[in-house]
């Protein structure tokens, strides 16, 4: 029970930092370490500054946020549930200064439930529900690599619902079994074939109809609607009651849900045209890995996990190319407790990703996917028992597999600072600053972000 709880603490305080003007902060914890209380109902109110909110349009705004939420923790004796509803409401004077709306709005219901059948057979579900525009608040764990980097205006829609099976078989044997399942739909959709031709440029399709093109480009939906569903089993031995090695095999497939167009190609031989959809890029892959767990002291925790994957792209328009590729898998953490209320936190992944860049190639080779490293560390510090510190870092690393832009990079840098000071158990102060950098090789992907914030939370 410590470890997991630890486990938790840390990831609900590293996603502290990496929230959007603090929303996605409290979103991100955990329903089951939030407050010993059945219920808890606190809001926050906030000033800030961001001085690129508008990615792509280069426009900074200051504005002020209200997020308001409740939830309800009820341990019982078998059974641990939680739920917890968080409302966000943003205000940006530079929208309404343009006569635009000034206002966006967030939602997030978090639900879980831990259940032990007897001393043996234990299950836990979770399940987040979130609308919203920032990509800390859509992705979900920040330990993973993301499909989307910068903020996307409009009621985005994710989900992500997790369920596993703990058994222990003996003292030494022990499995788990697990299911994840991963939603998104994005509001901006419907693109068209002439969206996705240049701007002035005549395409005449197979039933003769000449379309001129409007060069919009496609849409998000297009790009990045999906499921993503996986399936793990692995088989753990304890050495040691502090030591647990195991082997795993997961089972993981991607379905672009949009039905869109997503690029095109000009060929010099027949069919002389490739019209891209998103489901071209529908993929399965199948990931062996070995690992061991460590518990070096009653307050360090240490995991080590590394296999390889196997990718079938089984929807690639383009037959003449081999769709199955190999990549390294890997998952490494560690975690410390140095004092109460004060722990670190260093982390590094290796896998693949969606990502919203799909242009083709000259040869009509769609772009797949990246192959992602993303290396996170996160400090929280309790300097007096009012006043507490979080810094988090991450880099994310990625690389396009096939398309137009194969083997280019993107590198993506994220920096939180946050501060906290109760002024007594119901009210507290909170102040930060976030930074954002993304330095592309694709022309006009790369921005920076800039976000402080001020502000004031009561709870109850």
């Amino acid at each position: 029970m410590k470890k997991t709880l630890l486990k938790k603490t840390l990831f609900s305080a590293g996603l502290v930092a990496m929230g959007t003007v603090g929303i996605q902060s409290a979103m991100a914890a955990n329903l089951d370490v939030l407050t010993p209380k059945v219920w808890n109902v606190s809001a926050s109110l906030r000033g800030f500054y961001d001085d690129n909110y508008n990615i792509g349009g280069g426009r900074g705004s200051a504005g002020a946020e209200l997020t308001p939420n409740i939830s309800i923790n009820v341990p019982m004796q078998q059974t641990d549930i939680g739920l917890r509803y968080i409302y966000g409401l943003y205000y940006y004077q530079d929208r309404q200064d343009l006569g635009l709306n000034p206002f966006d709005q967030t939602h997030q219901v978090d639900f879980w439930l831990d259940h032990a059948f007897n001393t043996r057979w234990k299950i836990n579900f979770t399940d987040s529900f979130a609308v919203g525009q920032e990509p800390e608040l859509i992705n979900g764990n920040p330990a993973l690599p993301s499909a989307q980097v910068y903020r996307i205006n409009g009621n985005n829609l994710a989900n992500h619902a997790n369920i596993s099976l703990n058994t222990d078989w003996t003292r030494q044997f022990s499995t788990k079994l697990h299911y994840g399942n991963d939603f998104y739909d994005y509001e901006n959709s419907g693109a068209t074939l002439a969206d996705i031709i240049p701007f002035g440029a005549f395409y005449i399709p197979p039933v003769g109809l000449p379309i001129l093109g409007t060069g919009k480009g496609a849409s998000m939906a297009g790009q990045l609607n999906r499921i993503e569903q996986n399936v793990a089993l692995d088989l753990q031995w304890h050495f040691q009651p502090e030591t647990m090695g195991f082997v795993g095999y997961q089972f993981s497939w991607v379905n672009y849900t949009a039905n869109e167009p997503i690029s095109y190609t000009v060929l010099a031989t027949p069919p002389f045209v490739v019209i891209h959809h998103s489901a071209d890029r529908d993929n399965w892959t199948q990931t062996g890995y070995v690992g061991v767990q460590h518990q070096f002291t009653p307050n360090l925790v240490g995991t080590v996990k590394g296999g390889v994957s196997y990718t079938d792209n089984y929807n690639d328009p383009e037959p003449r190319f081999n769709s199955t590729s190999l990549s390294p898998y890997a998952d490494l953490n560690l975690a410390y407790t140095y004092l109460p209320g004060s722990y670190l936190q260093f982390g590094f992944t290796h896998n693949i990703n969606s990502t919203d860049v799909t242009a083709a190639d000259s040869t009509g080779h769609l772009t797949q996917y990246q192959e992602s490293s993303v290396l996170y560390a996160d400090i929280n510090h309790r300097f007096t028992p009012k006043l507490t510190g979080t810094l988090i870092g991450r880099m994310q690393i990625s690389q396009y597999q096939s398309g137009a832009y194969s083997a280019e990079n993107d590198y993506d840098y994220s920096l939180g600072l946050d501060l906290s000071y109760a002024l007594n158990r119901h009210f507290s102060l909170n102040t930060g600053y976030n930074y954002d950098d993304l330095v592309s090789s694709i022309a006009g992907r790369s921005f920076s972000r800039n976000r402080v914030y001020l502000g004031v939370t009561a709870s109850y």
